[in-house]
């Protein structure tokens, strides 16, 4: 394990660097590959090989829990060094896993690639490009974490179109190798981009495991830190639901498959267009301020998209908002731990916070499937997703609430 230096001593990484720009194009590959592909692949795939949706999101349901077990040591890890390694290795073992799911045919087969891939979203999504941002980027990590995020923003406007072109040119298997390609080519990315910098820079929060211990320990005892697990796992919950049952979703309302690309396309540009938006016009408020406003509209855009009448224009506009609201979010929770619990072993805190976040995720698709199977229909999906979307508002107002008494509402950390 490297050696911490002081963080006075550290040089920000600023926000359009090689570092942020190669993680960031690695985040719009991981998320395209490892996340917004499944809906698509899993509807091709059940109609040619007869699988249920039970089936289909129950191995989608086993990797997220996977990830779940994961995601704190693997934030540790990336505390003491490890996040080129890990995220490297990880796009290497997906590449190979993508071509292996081309050639399945037999149920149990896919359900231990499946859980192989779900687990590696704990090593290749934001919370880890977080932690190794977070590692190395004393004073610098809001436009650091920012910049990685209006990258990834793309994932869906980039890889929805592109599975759905090469499902249609070379159906599901032939999408699939070109995932697993895709995957391999990003392994080496991330080696190269997290290579960038000097060995052994970190921030004094990261000086040794006894230190990240504490922190840990301080930290899972503040009310702050539940509150927050409670709105993050709500939100985890209910975007995993709404991401995978969308296509679907949307099938079953009797819009083609050209609107439906079109309409969740429209989620990714609307994600950089709120970061951008926030980078703007909320450069100096507070996370807290900041993400008190914008839980606001994942209710808003969920009850628009049940009770509208059905017509695409609506469809786009709820796809906007949901994608706005999202994209601003994402960076609240990458900044909310170092503002609102503490700077200290950000990588295992957001990990253990993480873990509750990642399970929803895990259930949320199965769930999903299981509540359309009850009349097969969607509406008591929705109802679900929005009943997620509330207690992420709730929960993240009292946290909001109750971290601004403690620090008299005067000041917050900065990592």
């Amino acid at each position: 394990m490297s050696e911490a230096i002081e963080a006075s001593k550290l040089q920000p990484v600023t926000g359009w660097s090689w570092f942020v720009s190669g993680l960031g194009i690695g985040q719009i590959c991981s998320w395209g590959a490892l996340y917004y592909s499944f809906p698509l692949i899993a509807e091709a795939m059940g109609r040619d090989l007869g699988w249920s949706k039970s089936e289909l999101y129950g191995a989608a349901t086993l990797g997220l829990l996977l990830a779940a077990a994961a995601s704190y040591p693997i934030g540790k890890a990336i505390d003491q060094g490890y996040g080129r390694i890990i995220m490297s290795a990880g796009s290497l073992v997906a590449g190979a896993l993508f071509l292996a799911w081309s050639q399945v045919s037999a149920l149990s087969i896919f359900f231990a690639i499946a859980a192989g891939l779900g687990a590696l979203q704990a090593a290749l999504l934001y919370e880890p490009a977080f932690a190794v941002i977070a590692r190395r980027n004393v004073g610098g990590a809001r436009g650091a974490i920012t910049a990685l995020t209006l990258w990834g923003g793309f994932a869906s406007t980039v890889f929805v179109p592109l599975v759905q072109l090469l499902l249609d040119q070379y159906d599901w298997r032939g999408a699939l190798i070109g995932l697993g390609l895709i995957n391999l080519a990003c392994a080496a990315l991330y080696w190269l981009a997290i290579g960038i910098e000097k060995k052994g820079v970190t921030s004094s929060a990261t000086a040794s495991p006894a230190h990240d211990k504490d922190a840990l320990r301080e930290a899972l005892s503040a009310p702050v830190f539940w509150m927050l697990a409670l709105a993050f796992t709500a939100h985890a919950g209910a975007f995993t639901a709404f991401t995978f049952h969308l296509y679907a979703l949307l099938l079953e309302r009797g819009f083609s498959t050209q609107d439906i690309v079109f309409s969740m396309a429209v989620i990714g540009p609307a994600q950089v267009a709120g970061r951008i938006a926030m980078s703007v016009f909320a450069r100096g408020a507070s996370i807290r301020r900041i993400g008190s406003i914008v839980v606001l509209g994942f209710p808003i855009a969920f009850a628009l998209l049940a009770l509208a009448p059905t017509a695409l224009a609506i469809v786009a506009a709820v796809a906007a908002l949901y994608g706005a609201s999202n994209g601003v979010l994402t960076i609240v929770r990458g900044l909310a731990v170092p503002e609102m619990i503490t700077t200290q072993g950000y990588g295992a805190i957001n990990g253990a916070m993480n873990t509750p976040a990642t399970i929803a995720k895990a259930l949320a698709p199965l769930a999903g499937a299981a509540l359309w199977s009850t009349n097969q229909s969607y509406a008591p999906v929705l109802i679900a997703i929005m009943a997620g979307s509330l207690i992420l508002s709730f929960g993240f107002w009292a946290a909001a609430w109750v971290s601004t008494r403690r620090q008299g509402g005067s000041r917050h950390a900065e990592l």
